[in-house]
């Protein structure tokens, strides 16, 4: 085999399990910040480091009291992901009614506590649209009033069919509905 096909086939390892790293980091932040508001994520390298820039609905809950949970978040980091000298930097979000994230999480919390699925959705447009959003399309899927899954989609504004990545913004979040309220 030659030599430039065996560097290649490293390189290409390499960026896998660093993506793969960055994407099980993503997971893990999400589920411990779930209460501050998980809005996004950005990992930079650093000569110093990894900078780990979290942005967050309520950044003190992130922080915590005298910073002991930022101290214990960046040690998990630290243990389980084995990043070398990580910094996570909290920011808190401009506008959390124009975070996708922010948004989905919220919408999939008031489908759990029992809301009906018409009322979250357009809720949800609403707020978007009223904090300043160009376009919003919310799409809910699943078992929603009966046994068969369907899907509703509740759209308001300007929608590109193949947005720029400037413009839009797509997250996903699960919400399971209570066995009772399905039926």
């Amino acid at each position: 085999m030659p030599e430039a096909a065996v560097t290649e086939r490293r390189k290409d390892k390499r960026i896998i399990v660093e993506n793969m790293r960055r994407v099980l980091l993503k997971e893990y932040l999400m589920k411990e910040t779930r209460r501050a508001g998980f809005g996004g994520l950005d990992i930079q390298r650093t000569p110093m480091g990894t900078r780990v820039t979290l942005l967050s609905e309520r950044p003190g809950l992130v922080i915590g009291r005298k910073g002991g949970a930022i101290k214990s978040l960046t040690d998990a980091v630290e243990r389980r992901f084995k990043f070398d000298n990580p910094q996570i930097e909290v920011q808190e979000v401009g506008n959390p009614s124009l975070n996708a994230q922010i948004m989905a999480e919220k919408l999939a919390n008031a489908l759990e506590r029992g809301w009906h699925f018409r009322r979250a959705g357009h809720s949800t447009v609403r707020r978007i649209m009223e904090s300043g959003g160009k376009g919003c399309l919310v799409i809910i899927a699943g078992k929603l009033t009966g046994q068969r899954p369907r899907t509703e989609n509740f759209q308001a504004g300007h929608l590109q069919p193949f947005g720029d990545a400037q413009i839009s913004r797509r997250f996903y979040f699960f919400g399971r509905d209570k066995w009772d309220s399905v039926g």
